[in-house]
């Protein structure tokens, strides 16, 4: 499994978060909403310092992750993150 931020998402979390170096986002599973693989439960991300990383990208020194207790929502697949021109907004898919 792992993380893939796009160019254009990493910009996204630069102007919108206002996160710099050494910062870090987590991507969760947070109950609520409906996703791919769970009904009821949702992709959540915020700014938070790991605890017990399970899957981790760094760019421009911006750590990315997913704590090993919220691995189970992701099934497997791969996360991607980029960023939809039209609507403004972060855009997740999940591939194998």
């Amino acid at each position: 499994m792992k993380i893939v931020i796009s160019d254009e998402a990493l910009a996204w979390f630069k102007e919108e978060m206002d996160v710099t170096a050494g910062d870090y986002i987590r991507f969760y599973a947070r109950y609520g909403g409906s996703s791919p693989f769970h009904e009821a439960f949702s992709l959540g991300m915020n700014r938070e310092k790991p605890h017990d990383i399970g899957v981790e990208t760094v760019m421009d020194d911006i750590h990315f992750y997913i704590e090993k207790d919220d691995e189970w929502f992701f099934n497997g697949y791969d996360l991607y993150v980029s960023f939809d021109p039209k609507t403004e907004e972060l855009k997740y898919s999940y591939q194998k």
